[in-house]
């Protein structure tokens, strides 16, 4: 039986030789394909690097404030100190946030927010004053949290004086040394802040005795004894119906909401 001519042995080597070729070829294909890929990734994040941080498209040009009450939006923005003709992505945020806590403290919460592509955002929150306390000619403003944010010349509106009386006593003055003075202030902010609204307008000074002994002195001389702050939405219902009860009462106890009492002296 004859063997294979020659032609059929050339075949065969050739038929033999295609698939590493092709695998080479595949290999080269895909290497050129990620290198072009690479390149084009490069030079995407190259040019995003430049547009954020070295074109002159994506910097800061305004910064606008909303949300201020009592403060002007140029006291804003001038304790922002926000970076004008900085890229806005390199804006620290957080920084500016701090400054304006820091230089402005009736400032209670604040957003800073960039506004693409060339605006900074600041949106204030200023406390309110529940309560204030008269030092020589100056009023100071205690907020709901008990913290002491402004000093103003003119006595806010419809804000009760705060009055620090301890007495002499010996439980009053256990009271202020178990409890200290910053927690007798924010005892008597809660206590206005149970006050009812129709008894809130009249209240002219929250009088602080002791812990459990707050007092209210209203506008035409009536007087209220509250009590500690607690149970205060209770002692707030009980002080409405009992103002309704005796509407030419002159003092009122609430001290204990379920066991209130009444005078006309």
């Amino acid at each position: 039986m004859a063997g294979p001519t020659t032609a059929e042995r050339g075949e065969r080597k050739q038929e033999s030789s295609d698939p590493p070729l092709a695998r080479r070829r595949l290999r080269v294909s895909r290497l050129r394909t990620i290198i072009i890929l690479t390149v084009v990734l490069v030079l995407l994040g190259a040019g995003s690097v430049w547009l954020l941080y070295g074109s002159k498209w994506l910097r800061v040009e305004r910064v606008s404030v909303a949300g201020t009450r009592v403060l002007t939006p140029e006291q804003v923005l001038e304790a922002a100190d926000a970076p004008v003709g900085a890229p806005l992505i390199s804006v620290d945020t957080d920084a500016i946030e701090a400054r304006l806590r820091r230089k402005l403290p009736r400032i209670d919460e604040v957003d800073v927010v960039r506004s693409w592509p060339h605006g900074i955002s600041l949106k204030v929150m200023e406390r309110t004053p529940v309560l204030m306390v008269q030092k020589g000619g100056k009023f100071i403003e205690v907020d709901d949290e008990g913290v002491r944010f402004a000093t103003v010349s003119t006595p806010p509106k419809g804000v009760p004086a705060l009055e620090l009386t301890v007495s002499r006593s010996s439980s009053a003055a256990a009271s202020l040394r178990r409890f200290g003075d910053a927690r007798l202030v924010r005892e008597a902010v809660r206590v206005a802040g149970a006050i009812p609204a129709a008894v809130l307008h009249d209240t002219l000074v929250v009088k602080v005795r002791s812990y459990d002994d707050i007092s209210l002195e209203l506008r035409d001389g009536r007087t209220v004894a509250w009590g500690s702050g607690e149970k205060g939405a209770a002692k707030a219902r009980t002080l409405t119906a009992l103002m309704k009860a005796s509407p030419r009462a002159r003092y009122f106890d609430v001290s204990v909401p379920t066991a209130p009492a009444s005078s006309a002296s």
